[in-house]
């Protein structure tokens, strides 16, 4: 059975009962689940305590050597525990893991080294993961990765996810949102969203801040050939018609892409 990549901002983590709430419905899931995470608000929070300078640019996050440092306490370590500890309690058998462990997410320098230690994934150890799965474990990733120096890089939850879905061939790759799903125009849900409809979306603005990232992060997935990708809440995890389900542009039917990724 092929597994399900899920992908989860730092934000939520920070809230006990949302973090509750997913590890309960983590362990109803039928099929088996990989677990990549975010946390970008709780380094900004630790490297402020630090007196550690936190540097954008064009809305980039510029990692520094002891940027680097904070990014692989909190991913690697208090974040992906936390999260571990949640689905442990939750009766999964969950299993922390970075992308530096055994090379599992191999990167390189991202804008010739003009971000610092930002990385672009280069590979997956998809086999590493599968062995996890096979052992009845549920793989939690923090998106520190390794680099093709041997050092570590911080590369972004979002494309770690994608990479790690594509990798696996996974059945589905899911956004979680505070959201029950897109929303359109006229403010209500999408239960499906063409690529080049979201692609207007975000031009005009409907689609913006938080989910403007995630739509444009499952974009990159439908582009990279997975063939269902959905954006919601945590009930996308057990009910598979809930969220917004992104389709490649120009789809002929919004009920045939529908019907196609859940069968």
């Amino acid at each position: 059975m092929k597994p399900r990549v899920v992908k989860i901002g730092g934000r939520p983590l920070g809230d006990p009962a949302w973090l509750s709430a997913f590890a309960a419905e983590a362990a109803r899931s039928a099929t088996p689940l990989i677990v990549v995470h975010g946390g970008g608000t709780e380094i900004d929070a630790l490297s402020e305590r630090l007196g550690i300078e936190v540097e954008r640019r064009d809305g980039k996050r510029v990692t520094t050597p002891a940027g680097l440092a904070v990014a692989g306490m909190v991913l690697s370590g208090s974040m992906n525990k936390r999260l571990v500890s949640a689905l442990v309690s939750a009766g999964v058998d969950a299993i922390g893991i970075s992308g530096e462990d055994a090379g599992l997410v191999q990167a390189e320098l991202a804008a010739d080294g003009a971000l610092g230690r930002v990385g672009e994934v280069v590979e997956v150890r998809a086999e590493l993961l599968e062995k996890l799965l096979a052992l009845g474990l549920m793989p939690v990733v923090s998106p520190i990765s390794r680099g093709t120096d041997g050092g570590a890089l911080n590369v972004n939850a979002d494309d770690v996810a994608v990479a790690v879905a594509s990798a696996v061939g996974a059945s589905e790759l899911l956004f979680l949102t505070d959201v029950a799903a897109v929303r359109g125009e006229d403010g209500g849900d999408l239960a499906a969203l063409a690529a080049d409809e979201a692609e207007h979306l975000l031009a005009i603005g409907v689609v913006r801040d938080g989910m403007a990232v995630k739509v444009r992060a499952g974009l990159r997935g439908i582009a990279a050939g997975l063939t269902a990708v959905r954006i919601g809440g945590l009930n996308v995890l057990t009910e598979s018609d809930a969220g917004t389900l992104l389709t490649p542009a120009g789809s002929d039917s919004v009920v045939s892409q529908l019907e196609e990724a859940l069968v």
